[in-house]
């Protein structure tokens, strides 16, 4: 990253950060498309470190490739526990396609198959077919669940489902720790340490 892009992509971090931090219940709402690679470095928006923040425990978090022709990114929300955001279609209208991150999601009536993520168990679980195609893919992973809801009322459904595979992707929390590390300058963490959040002594056995 260049020197004079530093001090202003840091302090977007810290935003993000301390954002990502506020009261549980309290959701965060971005319009910034949650991109897998920003920028000359391919380092990931900050709406992806909002997720991280947002779900402690995901080793993974979802990402957008790239949107095709006739999609547009609808917004994120990020609050303790949870993220989403949406995608929506030309031709299947608002909030198509709906991404969450999760702590862990309910597989039951799920059909297994094999997955093109490498980590992540893949499951699929068709909801209604008519009027609309309303279905679910999991990828299930250490400390996490990435859903993709499917609401679809275009004849082509083929398209869309297409594009939760080549369009989305996930990043490693792993390669976002070091990102914010890095793009901070050493001053903040993705994970700061549990014993930093509150005054000294407090949580300390009686």
């Amino acid at each position: 990253m260049s020197a004079t892009r530093r001090p202003a992509a840091a302090a977007a971090l810290a935003a993000a950060l301390l954002t990502a931090g506020c009261a549980p219940g309290t959701p965060t709402v971005s319009g910034e498309l949650p991109a897998c690679r920003t920028g000359d470095d391919d380092r990931a928006a900050h709406g992806v470190v909002l997720m991280a923040q947002a779900v402690p425990t995901a080793t993974w978090v979802p990402c957008v490739e790239s949107i095709p022709v006739g999609w547009t990114f609808a917004g994120l929300d990020a609050h303790s526990g949870s993220a989403r955001f949406w995608l929506n279609s030309d031709r299947d209208g608002y909030h198509a396609i709906e991404v969450r991150l999760t702590d862990g999601c309910d597989t039951t009536g799920a059909t297994e198959i094999p997955s093109e993520r490498d980590g992540l168990e893949r499951y699929e679980r068709v909801v209604r077919v008519t009027p609309d195609y309303l279905g679910r893919r999991y990828y299930v992973f250490p400390g996490g669940c990435l859903t993709v809801v499917f609401t679809l009322s275009g004849d082509n459904r083929g398209e869309p489902l297409a594009l939760a595979t080549q369009s989305l992707g996930v990043v490693s929390r792993e390669v976002l720790s070091d990102q914010v590390h890095e793009e901070s300058g050493g001053r903040l963490q993705l994970d700061p340490p549990a014993d930093a959040a509150g005054p000294e002594g407090e949580g300390d056995p009686p």
